[in-house]
């Protein structure tokens, strides 16, 4: 019987213009084998809640540069949890401040990768955290 393939979203929340990061992501992504599904720009959270529900994917990856990453995450994980999806991995990236990133690390959300982070360190977070967790 073939392994289940890993399947992530890749989000990029509110009004962040900028997606060539999430877009080198979801590629490095794809590219370790993982099936990727990509958002595109300016989404809710209910919206990416919403997709990540409908396309049973194992990791919400958020990618956040506007600075609402202390909103964003927060919000996203609360609505995986009142739909019954905490099991869903939410990790991401962006520009971070270490203060936040703890902050948000101890809410609960994975880990968080700011630019410059190698690829492969996030392919081998994704898969030794999901596979661990199944």
């Amino acid at each position: 019987m073939a392994e289940k393939r890993i399947r992530v979203l890749v989000a990029k929340p509110g009004l962040d213009g900028h997606d060539r990061g999430a877009k080198v992501v979801a590629r490095a992504l794809r590219d370790a084998g993982m099936e990727v599904i990509y958002t595109g720009l300016h989404q809710t959270p209910e919206a990416i809640v919403e997709a990540a529900l409908q396309e049973d994917v194992d990791v919400v990856g958020l990618s956040i540069l506007s600075g609402a990453h202390m909103t964003m995450f927060p919000r996203v994980q609360e609505l995986l949890r009142e739909k019954g999806a905490e099991h869903v991995l939410l990790t991401g990236g962006g520009i971070l401040p270490e203060d936040d990133i703890a902050a948000l690390q101890k809410a609960g959300i994975g880990r968080l990768f700011t630019p410059g982070a190698p690829t492969e360190e996030i392919v081998r977070y994704i898969r030794e955290t999901v596979v661990s967790e199944n």
